[in-house]
């Protein structure tokens, strides 16, 4: 970047996997409680490859994987239907909403990161693929634990289109009132994020650690093995994505904000 890059005014925000919910865990064994009651099994990556959508767009998305449909048509005897997908996602709000509320814990070093980003002007803004409904559990656990953004805004705020338009964004920057979106950064930990910051024409951030990109609890990348191998693979995938730069953890955002405005980075 050019060393005159305008200084940073804000950053959007995930949720599930960037800021709170350690490994994105609430959804996914929600999404897989629901499939499972229609016969089906999920694999991970099935679960997790559309996550950040909005939740029956999710589930639609991963009854459009060829292996998933093949199995809906041999146990339904039809192809999905509309009302099948509401029938799964019916199942799927109950599982989440049973245990939402125990993964509001911030990840290690989001409050600390965001008073720090405060101190310098900078404003919180934060988009979720979760519901209005959803979140009514969510933010308030949240903020109990110390962790509360400036501005939230789910898909319903604009007519459903969530992810990967660029809606949800754009609205945080109306009511923010922030000019010029060469000046934010959008942070998130799945391809859906990368996509929507890519859209709304903003700087793009993946994060890696308890991520659901990464889709590891902290207990399982501290014993991995092959730990190095898995960030790195999850680092391309944020890259082919759209992703401008990728951070370890949330904590290294003030680092790379002093890159970005100077122009080191």
């Amino acid at each position: 970047m050019k060393s005159n890059q305008p200084k940073i005014t804000a950053i959007i925000l995930d949720w599930a996997g960037t800021t709170v919910d350690y490994g994105c865990f609430a959804p996914v064994n929600a999404f897989n409680k629901a499939f499972e009651a229609h016969g089906l099994s999920p694999t991970m990556d099935e679960t997790r490859a559309p996550m950040g959508m909005a939740k029956r767009a999710h589930v639609a998305k991963m009854l459009e994987g060829s292996r998933l449909a093949a199995l809906w048509l041999e146990k339904h005897g039809n192809a999905p239907t509309q009302e099948d997908i509401d029938s799964i996602y019916g199942k799927f709000e109950p599982n989440l909403f049973e245990t939402l509320e125990n993964y509001a814990d911030p990840l290690p070093g989001v409050i600390d990161t965001v008073a720090k980003l405060r101190e310098r002007g900078i404003k919180i803004g934060s988009t979720t693929g979760y519901t209005k409904a959803m979140m009514e559990v969510v933010v308030p656990a949240a903020k109990k634990n110390g962790y509360s953004p400036d501005f939230l805004v789910c898909p319903e705020d604009v007519g459903g289109c969530g992810r990967p338009y660029p809606f949800m964004i754009w609205r945080n920057l109306e009511q923010l009132k922030v000019e010029n979106i060469a000046r934010v950064i959008k942070i998130g930990d799945t391809v859906a994020d990368m996509e929507e910051g890519v859209n709304a024409g903003c700087i793009c951030v993946g994060v890696l650690k308890g991520s659901s990109l990464l889709g590891l609890s902290e207990g399982e990348l501290s014993a991995a093995t092959n730990a190095e191998e898995l960030l790195n693979k999850t680092k391309a995938k944020y890259i082919e994505a759209g992703a401008d730069y990728v951070i370890g953890d949330i904590t290294e955002l003030p680092g790379l904000i002093d890159l970005i405005e100077t122009g080191l980075y």
